[in-house]
């Protein structure tokens, strides 16, 4: 087994790397995005022991690097693209993320006398992750205070449950046939949201490369500074608000590369959370654990396809939407371009972008109304 700090990172970029090259380079993963295929390639790893489930390697990625990654992928959000995300595509991700809430409240209800105290918790993360991805889970986790074994078998649950709804996903709109075709939108805010976790809009310069690192930053800094100050709100909401304010800022604003890097370190950290998945973390401490993630997204899907076919919304858009929900951004691209709806890419990764920034905001909704209900 690989022990060496240095090492085990070195592993991760490694896994990093190769999972950036499959997608780019092979349909099959480009259907699961190079986020996933990192996470399943590490998850393998150290379940085969190749490397450990916890390691001092893991611990620089999950604070700061989470905070930093969380900063410079919402710098990238411009709240006027909200009206270029198109109705149609913004609906089915409003009914998404209700479903989400609804998902993790009934799940903590359901499931509370089997998880434990910590169950209004795992309502928060699960909510954050589903409306907005793995960053916010780690931030809620963060906030929350969450045990490791705890953390751990969520993680490893998540892993396996957004595995199983992007095949879902990719089945759907075959399987919903019904429903108006929905007409290509595009913008040039979207555009550049659709490269900019892939590519830098413009030559970064060393100017801009150091303007960014002191953004990034001082907003780190600034957020848990006034963390402190105001202790009853948690930093990840102040870090949250802080960058949103600062992203509106013109020249901030035209930093090239910070989506790019933000992409990049939430990939490495994903990367880290399959290799802390470990399997028997879940036996461990119980399958009601997989059972929550499993209701979440089940009464979200509920939601999205069930409501979505009622209100006749086109199954390809009511797919990208769920997938920018549960993966995020960089899953709604990769599942409309599998399916090969190509003017679904740009609407899926501006609402993708939104639940960057609203997924802190319901996970902590929830997880409190969690807390409250259950009394504890």
């Amino acid at each position: 087994m690989i022990t060496n700090p240095f090492a085990i990172f070195c592993v991760l970029t490694l896994v990093v790397l190769v999972s950036v090259h499959l997608e780019a380079r092979y349909k099959l993963f480009k259907s699961f995005s190079a986020a996933l295929v990192g996470i399943l390639i590490a998850m393998v790893f150290s379940n085969t022991g190749l490397i450990p489930g916890n390691s001092r390697a893991y611990d620089v990625l999950i604070d700061p690097g989470i905070s930093l990654g969380i900063v410079l992928i919402l710098l990238e959000v411009n709240l006027k693209t909200i009206r270029q995300a198109g109705p149609v595509m913004l609906i089915a991700f409003g009914l998404g993320a209700v479903g989400t809430a609804a998902g993790a409240f009934v799940s903590a209800l359901v499931l509370a006398p089997a998880v434990g105290p910590e169950t209004w918790k795992l309502a928060g993360q699960f909510t954050g992750t589903y409306n907005g991805g793995g960053v916010n889970f780690a931030a809620l986790g963060r906030a929350f205070d969450t045990s490791s074994d705890l953390f751990a078998a969520a993680i490893a649950a998540d892993v396996l449950i957004t595995a199983f709804w992007l095949m879902c996903c990719l089945a759907a709109p075959v399987v919903f046939a019904r429903g108006r075709h929905i007409a290509p939108e595009t913008g040039g805010g979207q555009a550049q949201l659709a490269q900019s976790l892939y590519s830098s809009k413009a030559p970064t310069t060393l100017a801009d490369a150091t303007l960014l690192v002191v953004v990034a930053v001082g907003t780190v800094w600034a957020a848990r500074r006034v963390g402190t100050w105001i202790p009853l709100i948690p930093e990840v909401l102040w870090l949250t608000t802080i960058t949103l304010i600062v992203a509106q800022i013109p020249r901030i604003k035209a930093i090239p590369g910070a989506a790019l890097w933000g992409y990049y370190l939430l990939l490495l950290f994903l990367t880290t959370n399959g290799a802390q998945s470990v399997v028997k973390n879940i036996i461990s401490v119980g399958p009601a654990v997989l059972y929550f993630a499993m209701g979440t997204v089940v009464i979200h899907g509920l939601f999205v396809f069930g409501l979505g076919w009622l209100l006749r919304l086109d199954p390809a858009t009511l797919a990208v939407a769920s997938q920018a929900n549960v993966g995020g951004p960089a899953s709604a691209m990769a599942l409309a371009t599998a399916r090969g709806s190509t003017h679904l890419v740009l609407p899926g990764i501006a609402v993708g972008l939104v639940g960057y920034a609203i997924g802190n905001y319901t996970g902590f909704a929830v997880g409190m109304l969690a807390r409250g209900a259950l009394g504890f």
